[in-house]
């Protein structure tokens, strides 16, 4: 259903508060550099210190800018079912392509509850939803078994897989059947792709989206070499992401490129002068900021 190159969006802030205008700028930047989808308040979005009325004021401000010229996805999960209904049936109100829903966080529901979690939802709000299996933030990981359960759920179209397991993500793609499987992380969106993944949700992409939007195009288009170059080009830099806690290096790097002013909601901070210097370097060799 969905493809492609998918931008986990930064939440500028300005002075404590979202900044619409940079919000829309980047934006604009996304669809102007090739970007095929926007994922709005989603993780890198710094959805868990965003209010409800925030993460709304960010879903309706990118669907607003977008214009349905490409896909938005909205993240609507919660580790409360009750708000990721609510936060879900927003997303269809403005107009979202798809909600992203991360498996609840910190209660830690067995197989039985996410399958009743994301069911309820799915019966309830009629968009499409897509799952989001990231346990190094979650702390616990969705069994492929469940996922395949859930992918029989008519509006459960997808999955964000974020667990760094290959054979994981292996399972998922035989045991299902049109079932949209993006990479949640940027180093393995080349090898997920060959196994037969339809794209990316990526970090990186705030700073470097056509090179992102590039690889993802030459993989789809039969180039794998062109591809793969791109991969091993980027690589580096997507490691730079994860220098601190992400989205500490991605929002300092935005600021370094002039884009956003890097600010960061608590108990997140600026990374340190050391991890700024190394990032400095790195968005250097990459020729995004001069030597």
């Amino acid at each position: 259903m969905f493809k492609g190159s998918c931008v986990a969006l930064v939440t500028p802030f300005k002075n404590g508060e979202v900044d619409e205008e940079k919000l829309r700028e980047l934006v604009e930047f996304h669809i102007k550099n090739g970007t095929d989808i926007i994922l709005a308040a989603g993780c890198t979005g710094e959805a868990a210190t965003l209010s409800m009325e925030e993460q709304k004021k960010v879903i309706r401000l990118v669907v607003e800018t977008v214009q349905h010229r490409i896909p938005v996805f909205a993240g609507a999960g919660s580790n409360n079912t009750k708000e990721a209904l609510e936060l879900t049936r927003y997303a269809k109100e403005v107009r979202a392509e798809a909600a992203l829903l991360i498996t609840p966080y910190y209660n830690k529901p067995t197989p039985a509850g996410l399958v009743a979690h994301y069911t309820r939802i799915a019966q309830e709000v009629d968009i499409p939803i897509i799952l989001y299996n990231v346990p190094s933030r979650t702390g616990i990981s969705m069994l492929p078994e469940t996922v395949i359960e859930l992918s029989k759920v008519p509006n459960i179209v997808g999955i964000k897989e974020a667990s760094g397991n290959l054979d994981n993500v292996n399972a998922i793609i035989q045991g299902t059947q049109g079932f949209d499987v993006f990479s949640g992380d940027d180093a393995l969106a080349f090898p997920i792709m060959c196994l037969g993944g339809v794209g990316i949700v990526s970090v990186v992409n705030n700073i470097i989206p056509q090179d992102m939007a590039a690889m993802v195009d030459a993989f789809f288009a039969g180039d794998l070499e062109q591809a793969r170059k791109l991969h091993h080009k980027m690589y580096p830099l997507i490691k730079a992401m994860f220098y601190e806690t992400n989205p500490m290096p991605v929002k300092a790097c935005l600021e370094m490129m002039g884009l956003i002013s890097g600010e960061l909601r608590l108990p997140l901070v600026s990374v340190t002068d050391a991890t700024r210097k190394k990032l400095a370097i790195a968005l250097k060799d990459y020729g995004l900021l001069k030597k």
